[in-house]
């Protein structure tokens, strides 16, 4: 049966049938939800078999696997929910299927590969992330500290949440590695009066910040520019760097926290916001690797501690965000669905199916796969930051009100 050599039989809580492109059907699980999907031609019936991974996604942005009964996001958590990362899932049958891939290599990413790799997803038309995300154009996981909060308020406690972390202080100097729409670095200067550098490889994004900056009235406070952080000089007093380290690549994680602590002053505080895997790194998704980010990594914590602490940056507060970025996904291709027919005008339905399959793979991996997000606050100097965390508390109440009113 072919769900079975893909799958295996732990399929729990629903069931899936899979129709073949002579009408036969093959069939696992049982219960609700029932998910049918239908494979259109053999040649897509073998690439599926030959590499599933790759092969369902790209499939399903084709056309040529459809779903007549269920959702996508739903045949996705049948079948990653049934091998969850908590209950060996990582090292069940189908890893075994895809025993083919090699292992990690460490892949290089100097100036001009990351400033392509950037403009294949950042430099893509503005309204598409106008149309799925928040107002101030959050890309990135928020802190719900209600699931039921909408996705707007929860962006905003994000930013709450990562401001009082730096222990902000008015007239600091404070640089924004990876600054996308501008969003963080304008939120750090209302909050706290504090000057800002953000720094994109994104052209796209940098003319939107620097608008927004114009518009808000404090270009003069908050600067925009198109720069690798590599290439920066002068130091700062406070780092933030929000979903960007994603993309910095294993065999540059050294060279990353070697500039972060050039760049930081003696008694300087740096915030660093990643999605990251339980576990050990390994080969990236090649789904999202090949459409959506090319050349990205997702670090472990210890690969991260181990390059860090080479160049003697000490790791002041450490916090895993588990469930955090899945509510994010879920609201993100809540909208793209609502969307769909202005997303299709901008693109086309390929397009919106490639999109829809990289929102609720995400959205179930970060539910029931290795995925996560680490929030890591470093130093130079042990002394930089009070002892305990209740600076962060009171700070984050403050900074919640603030952008509530």
């Amino acid at each position: 049966m072919i769900l079975q050599r893909l799958l295996g039989d732990r399929i729990d809580g629903g069931s899936l049938t899979l129709v073949l492109p002579d009408g036969q059907r093959s069939s696992v699980g049982t219960g609700a939800p029932e998910i049918v999907a239908r494979i259109h031609d053999k040649g897509a019936l073998l690439a599926l078999l030959r590499n599933p991974r790759l092969a369902f996604g790209e499939l399903y942005m084709e056309g040529r696997l459809t779903l007549d009964q269920g959702s996508l996001i739903n045949l996705l958590s049948l079948v990653i929910g049934a091998n969850r990362f908590e209950d060996g899932g990582h090292k069940g049958r189908l890893k075994k299927q895809l025993g083919f891939i090699k292992s990690l290599l460490p892949r290089r990413n100097d100036a001009t590969a990351a400033r392509r790799n950037v403009a294949h997803h950042y430099d893509l038309d503005e309204r598409l992330y106008r149309l799925f995300l928040d107002p101030d154009l959050q890309y990135s996981c928020a802190y719900f500290h209600d699931t039921a909060r909408g996705l707007a308020g929860a962006q905003a406690d994000k930013k709450a949440h990562i401001a009082a972390k730096l222990d902000l202080r008015p007239g600091q100097r404070v640089l924004d590695i990876g600054c996308g729409w501008g969003g963080m670095a304008l939120t750090l200067n209302r909050l706290a009066g504090v000057e800002v550098l953000g720094v994109t490889l994104s052209e796209e994004q940098l003319r939107v910040a620097r608008q927004r900056a114009e518009e808000a009235g404090v270009a003069d406070q908050v600067r925009f520019e198109l720069v690798d952080y590599r290439a920066l000089a002068g130091r700062f007093d406070r780092i933030v760097s929000v979903g960007m380290f994603e993309h910095v690549g294993a065999a540059h994680y050294g060279e990353f926290f070697a500039k972060c602590r050039e760049l930081l002053t003696d008694d300087g505080v740096m915030l660093l916001h990643t999605i990251g895997k339980y576990g050990k790194a390994g080969k990236p998704d090649p789904f999202t690797d090949k459409w959506i980010f090319p050349g990205y990594h997702l670090p472990s914590l210890s690969q991260m501690m181990a390059a860090s602490e080479e160049v003697r940056l000490i790791a002041t507060d450490v916090e895993t965000l588990r469930l955090h970025y899945a509510y994010t996904l879920r609201h993100w291709l809540a909208n793209c669905h609502a969307h769909r027919a202005e997303i299709v005008a901008l693109y086309d339905e390929r397009f919106f199916r490639m999109w829809e399959y990289y929102l609720a793979a995400g959205a179930v991996a970060f539910e029931n796969g290795a995925m996560n997000n680490f929030q890591v606050q470093y130093v130079r100097d042990r002394r930089a930051l009070p002892i305990t965390r209740d600076y962060m508390v009171e700070a984050e109440q403050r900074y919640r009100a603030m952008l509530a009113g």
